[in-house]
Order: C-alpha cells, then sequence, then structure tokens
C-alpha cells in the first residue's frame, strides 16, 4: 500500500472532522452508523457529513461494505495516513514528505522534512501485510481477536516502539533519535548511511564484531531482547563520529520481549546466530575459541569467549522491560495479548536472503540511500443467498489478501471476475 498524499490538501475542516468521527467511532463499532459519524463530528447538518463521507469515499479514505444490515462506514489505510499526517503537520513536527526510501515486512519509510529542512525518517507500520502472506495461523488470530484490527494494532506497535527508541536513546543505545509519533506512524534521525547487509569491508571487523555482541548483551542486561538483530536491522553511517566510533545504529524495535520471556533465551541465541552467519558467510570473519585469553570485556578474537551465551552473560542491570511492558516481563502484566500475537508473527517470520532483498527494496528511487526497512471483521449481511454468498467471498478475500479485490468509486468493495 503506497502512501498518497496528493489530495490532502483539498481535504476541508469539515473532511477531517468527519474523517476523525469515523476512526472514534471504529473503537466499538466495525462498521460506523453514518448517524454516529454524524454526531460525533459535530456537524451542523446531516446533509454536510453526507457530502464530506461521499468524497471521503471517492478518495478511498473511508469505505462501505456493500449489503450490510445497516448504511456505515469504516476507516481505510488511506484515511488513517491522512489522520497521522494531519495531526503531525498541526504540531509542526513535519512539513513535507519525499520518496520512499524502504518498504519492510510489516512497515513502509520515507524521508520527509520539517519546516527548518531538516532531514527526518518516517516509518508508518502496515500490520497485516505480509502476515496474510507468511503465517497460516493468523487466519486462527483473526478469529480470536474480533474486535482488533490491523489498522488499530499498527497504532499499537508504532507506540510501542517509538517508547522503545525514547528510553533506549535516553540510556545511550546507539539507536535512532525518535522525533514524534502519531497512530500508527513515527518520526525518526535520518541516518545517512547504509543497511549493514551491503557491507563487505570494514576498518575494524573483530571490533565491530565484538561490539553488536556486546549491544545484544547490553540490551539484555537492561532486561530487553529485540527478536530481530541481523544486517537488514543494522545501520552503518557513512560518516563515523570518531575514531572510537565504529559507525553502526540499530533499528528497528517493535517486537523486542522481556528476558523473563518464556522463549527469551531461544530469541537471544538467534540474534547471536544471526550476527555470526553473517561475518562468516559475507566477512570472512569467525573468531575462533581461546582458552589462554581472559578479558571477558568483549566477544571474538581476544577474547575469552568468541560469542555470548544467554545464561553466562546476562545479569540484569535495569528494568526497562517492566518500564515499557515489553511481552513476558511479567505474567501479572500480560500487555495487549493482539498485539502480541501480531509481533509474534514479526518475530518468526522467516525470510531467505533473497527474498528480504526483494522485499526490502521495492519501489525505492534508485537515487537515495535505501534505510530498511484488511482489516475488516465478519459483518453481518442481509438480502438474498447471492448477496449472502458475495459478501462472504468479500470477507474471504480481506482476511486472507488474495482475490482481485477491487473498491468501486463510492468506495464499495467488488469483486472482479
Amino acid at each position: 500500500m503506497k502512501l498518497d498524499t496528493s489530495h490532502m490538501r483539498y481535504l476541508t475542516a469539515d473532511d477531517f472532522k468527519v474523517l476523525q468521527a469515523v476512526e472514534q467511532g471504529a473503537r466499538n463499532h466495525e462498521l460506523v452508523p453514518t448517524q454516529l459519524i454524524h454526531q460525533l463530528s459535530g456537524m451542523r447538518s446531516i446533509s454536510g457529513t453526507n457530502r464530506a463521507i461521499s468524497d471521503l469515499a471517492k478518495l478511498k479514505l473511508v469505505s462501505k461494505l456493500r449489503n450490510a444490515k445497516y448504511d456505515g462506514y469504516c476507516l481505510t489505510y488511506n484515511g488513517m495516513d491522512y489522520l497521522a499526517l494531519k495531526s503531525l503537520l498541526n504540531k509542526n513536527a513535519l512539513y513535507s514528505v519525499g520518496n520512499t526510501i524502504g518498504v519492510g515486512k510489516e512497515s513502509d519509510i520515507y524521508q520527509v522534512s520539517t519546516s527548518t529542512s531538516e532531514a527526518l525518517v518516517m516509518k508508518i507500520h502496515r500490520l497485516g501485510r505480509t502476515s496474510f502472506h507468511t503465517v497460516k495461523n493468523n487466519r486462527d488470530y483473526l478469529k480470536r481477536g474480533q474486535s482488533a484490527s490491523w489498522m488499530h494494532l499498527s497504532s499499537l506497535a508504532a507506540n510501542k516502539e517509538y517508547q522503545f527508541m525514547n528510553l533506549l536513546y535516553s540510556k545511550g543505545f546507539k539507536v535512532p533519535r525518535p522525533y514524534d509519533n502519531s497512530r500508527h506512524i513515527i518520526l525518526m534521525e535520518y541516518i545517512k548511511g547504509y543497511p549493514m547487509r551491503r557491507l563487505r569491508e570494514h576498518k575494524d571487523l573483530p571490533r565491530l564484531y565484538s561490539e553488536l555482541m556486546k549491544f545484544i548483551v547490553q540490551l539484555g542486561n537492561h532486561g530487553l531482547i529485540h527478536c530481530d538483530f541481523n544486517e537488514f536491522n543494522i545501520m552503518i553511517k557513512d560518516k563515523t563520529d570518531g575514531p572510537d566510533d565504529l559507525g553502526f545504529i540499530v533499528i528497528d524495535f517493535p517486537q523486542c520481549i522481556s528476558i523473563q520471556h518464556k522463549d527469551a533465551e531461544y530469541y537471544f541465541q538467534r540474534d547471536v546466530e544471526c550476527i555470526r552467519r553473517f561475518f562468516k558467510k559475507k566477512l570472512k570473519y569467525e573468531p575462533i575459541k581461546d582458552s589462554t585469553f581472559l578479558d571477558m570485556d568483549g566477544f571474538g578474537d581476544g577474547y575469552k569467549y568468541p560469542y555470548p551465551v544467554f545464561s553466562r552473560d546476562v545479569r540484569r542491570s535495569d528494568n526497562l522491560d517492566e518500564l515499557l511492558q515489553a511481552s513476558g516481563f511479567s505474567k501479572k502484566h500480560p500487555g495487549d495479548r493482539d498485539l502480541e500475537s501480531s509481533m509474534d508473527t514479526m518475530r518468526n517470520a522467516t525470510y531467505s536472503d533473497d527474498e528480504r532483498s526483494d522485499a526490502e527494496c521495492d519501489d525505492i528511487d534508485e537515487d537515495s540511500d535505501c534505510y530498511n526497512e484488511i482489516y475488516s471483521e465478519e459483518l453481518e449481511s442481509s438480502g438474498d443467498e447471492d448477496h449472502a454468498e458475495e459478501n462472504e467471498r468479500i470477507i474471504e478475500a480481506l482476511s486472507t489478501g488474495l482475490g482481485n479485490l477491487k473498491m468501486d468509486n463510492l468506495g464499495n468493495y467488488i469483486l472482479e471476475e
């Protein structure tokens, strides 16, 4: 799903009132009744509300499911994009949106700028995109979480990642500086560099290897495990800040878990193995264990251990997992179960190098740096059997992401043969 802001400048204040009303009504309704939209919007006349709804539907910012029991609309991802962007514009956090610079498993990355021409990165969470194609149990997940939409979960994931980045940045971790967050969008520091998967040589490979392993351990000591720590989520800066700076920045945090999580050791060791495998395969660097060394302040050549082990090296020194309510930190705080189910999908999604390269570089501007990186519940329908069957097919297409699903000029879902 591509971000299209071409119509945003033409939307009126009334249009945004109605769009916000649809979003507000969606908290309690799968399909928000038109009368409720009118009440929540505060519009004076129902005709004005209907006009705004019609304009929003034509722009595919809201959609209508045909043959529903009542007249109503639901918010689309495009609609939530506009609401989030409007909020950031009102806060003067954003001025203009540039090119796509990355496409990830569950997000789109854009270069944007502020009113002072400062370049930032805008990450738009879009949960459910690859989940429909890579993980079969998501159909069961949708049945379990009847009240949860992918858009709602995207907002929760963005907010959680923003909190992770804020706290980690304040603790001195090598992460992008977060700027702002609205709904499913995060604004963060623009890193001038490239993903580590493109790295083929470095001024000090053994030290880079050691520092990356130490990052995993330090994160664990603060109570967190990244769960997706690999060459795709580590940026190498074009310019370092000094001789002691190895020039790496770690990104992508929504799937972090607590070291108390039942699978903590598995995810910790998987992060470690991802780095070991990349350095061995692409950089031809594989440290050898040498028992004659006693230094345990790092890992690899010159140190006692070639790589960290969860049970041996992780020693809690902080409680970031508790502060952030990371998944698994306490049985008393299970967190949002629907979000956790979706995050678990992201943690367990596996890709080959070619698949991830293709996924992350689709629609990327050739002149830009590669920054690397549905929703619908079942609605009861009325009418004859043909209409009921058509609705079932539409809902199936929405739930699975499969099928030739289109939207007409009025915002109605239709299936083309």
